[in-house]
């Protein structure tokens, strides 16, 4: 299955998602490639950046599964070169 290198960004509004956050990037540990994070506390949100090397249909499901959590926003940015597994 052909792999992808894409970027997830994630706006943290609501603390309390935050161990669901957790759990999910764990869950899917072997795909990423590195995690940023910054606490912007002046605002009370937190901005996450998280880079994977995973089949198209792996990162639509961390996407998805981080877009149910409540108070967060979420967003990915595709590569545009595939890479054969």
């Amino acid at each position: 299955m052909e792999k992808r290198v894409a970027l997830i960004g994630i706006v943290v509004e609501d603390m309390e998602s935050v161990e669901a956050l957790n759990h999910i990037l764990h869950e899917y540990g072997d795909y990423i490639i590195g995690r940023m994070g910054i606490p912007y506390r002046c605002r009370g949100i937190s901005i996450i950046s998280i880079a994977v090397d995973a089949p198209m249909n792996v990162i639509s499901t961390i996407s998805g599964k981080l877009g149910m959590l409540k108070g967060l926003s979420v967003k990915t940015i595709y590569s545009k070169a595939g890479q054969a597994e």
